[in-house]
Order: structure tokens, then C-alpha cells, then sequence
């Protein structure tokens, strides 16, 4: 069946992942990613601590290759350590961390390191985290469960299965198994219903341009002397001629009178 066999793989990786954490230890391991090459498998294990991972000359590879070929039956396992830009932003690196440090002093400073925790996770930059503590031991014999919590965080949505990270850890205690489960909301998420309101338009003002005016200046040589030059005289507007009016020759009277006398 078909179901079977995505259920085998599944079932698989959870294996892988509980045997490497087991083997380099809840401190260093953060968490596994695992893809299928065409060569083979390619384990990539994130951690806060790469040097302590790879160990000397990278033994612990080596050995962990050699365990992964003869239990698990993978063909050509490539194994690859990378670091955690940021472990207090990280669930499980933090879930560990609190962990470690119960079993190292055990359940009656379990307050102080809860808000420690809370406190480093909130300077990082977080936007919201919750850590929940519980089993016996906190604070009373009987079990009990003790939340810490500061900023926002998602509860439910796409936005809490995708972009929270979550860690769940253990610390075996005395008095019992103790669990931790930390939740960290990442700053930076842009939250569907978020509102960002825009400021006012401002009045744009004129640009006034100023133009440099660059006069050429014509140096003159010592020695040439210039040549004057002559005005040119202005033509003055002609007057205009008046048209003569023809004469008119009148006899005179002498003539006239000789006339007279010779027709007598």
C-alpha cells in the first residue's frame, strides 16, 4: 500500500532525528533537515555549536555515517553541519537550553530560569514568546504546569503553523520527567490584519534653478594696437519735395493797350 510506505518513511526520519540528537546532545542539536539526491541522502543538521558537532578531524561524522549505512540502511548518507544564525531566535535551541540548565540545578530555580530565558528571547528581537514548564517539581510535588509569557504572539492561523518556531524538550529530574515547550514569534512577519497608516502628503516645493552667466573675457595682446574704427554715418530721412504748381502767365497791360491802337 501506498499509505504504508509514506507512513515508513515518516516513521524513519523521526528515528534519524531522536538518534543524532541523542548522539551529539540536547545542547548543541537544534533541529535536522533531510533530502533525497540522486547520490543519496543529505543530512543537514542546524546547531548553535558547529564546531562541537563536527569534533576532531570530524570523527563524530564519520561515526554517525557508519551507524546511519548499517541500522538505517540508507545507501550513501551525506551529513552537513550548519550553524544557527540566531539561537535565542530559535525554539528548540531555547527549549534545550532550559532543559540542560534544570538538570544542572534542578527544579527549585525553575522561575528564575524561565524569565532568564523569556528575558534573552525578548532582546533578541522577538516579537512575542511563550515558555510552559510542567511536571513535578514546579514549584510543588504534584505536577503542575508554570506559563511564561511577553509580546504577541499567534495562537491559531496560517501564520502559527508556518511562522512560529516551536521547540519541545525534556529534562529528567529526581522527582520526574519534566517538559518544556517554547514558542517564538520572529520579528519581521507581516500579519494579515496589521494596519500601517501613511503620513500626510507633504506640499512639494518648487525647485528655483539658478544659471551661472559666464562672460568670456578677450585677452589683448600688448604689442597690436587696434585699428579704429569709423562710425558709420547715420542716413538722414530725405525731405519730402513739395510738387511745384504750374505758373500762370497773365499779359501785361501795355501790350494790350498797343493792340487796341493798331486795330483803330
Amino acid at each position: 500500500m501506498i499509505e504504508r510506505k509514506f507512513v515508513g518513511e515518516k516513521l524513519k526520519i523521526l528515528q534519524v532525528e531522536a538518534f543524532i540528537a541523542r548522539e551529539i546532545g540536547k545542547d548543541k542539536y537544534s533541529f535536522l533537515d533531510i533530502k533525497k539526491t540522486p547520490l543519496g541522502e543529505k543530512i543537514i543538521i542546524f546547531t548553535a555549536k558547529p564546531g562541537l558537532v563536527v569534533g576532531k578531524k570530524g570523527e563524530t561524522i564519520k561515526k554517525l555515517t557508519q551507524i546511519l549505512k548499517s541500522r538505517f540502511k540508507m545507501e550513501n548518507p551525506q551529513i552537513e553541519v550548519a550553524e544557527v544564525p540566531n539561537p535565542d531566535l530559535d525554539a528548540q535551541s531555547m527549549a534545550e537550553f532550559i532543559g540542560g540548565t534544570l538538570e544542572r540545578f534542578g527544579p527549585k530555580r525553575f522561575k528564575s530560569v524561565g524569565y532568564k530565558a523569556l528575558q534573552r528571547i525578548i532582546d533578541a528581537g522577538a516579537m512575542g514568546a511563550e515558555i510552559v514548564i510542567s511536571g513535578r517539581g514546579v514549584p510543588s510535588s504534584r505536577a503542575k504546569s508554570w506559563r511564561f509569557y511577553e509580546g504577541y504572539l499567534k495562537k491559531s492561523g496560517d501564520v502559527s503553523e508556518t511562522l512560529v518556531s516551536k521547540g519541545i524538550a525534556m529534562a529528567n529530574l529526581k522527582s520526574g520527567t519534566v517538559g518544556i515547550k517554547v514558542r517564538i514569534m520572529p520579528p519581521g512577519i507581516e500579519l494579515p490584519d496589521s494596519i500601517t497608516i501613511n503620513d500626510k502628503e507633504q506640499p512639494v516645493q518648487e525647485e528655483i534653478k539658478v544659471e551661472e552667466i559666464i562672460e568670456e573675457v578677450i585677452e589683448e595682446k600688448p604689442n597690436e594696437k587696434k585699428k579704429p574704427v569709423k562710425a558709420k554715418k547715420e542716413d538722414k530721412p530725405k525731405k519730402e519735395t513739395k510738387a511745384k504748381k504750374p505758373k500762370v502767365v497773365k499779359p501785361k497791360k501795355e501790350e494790350s493797350k498797343k493792340k487796341t491802337e493798331e486795330k483803330q
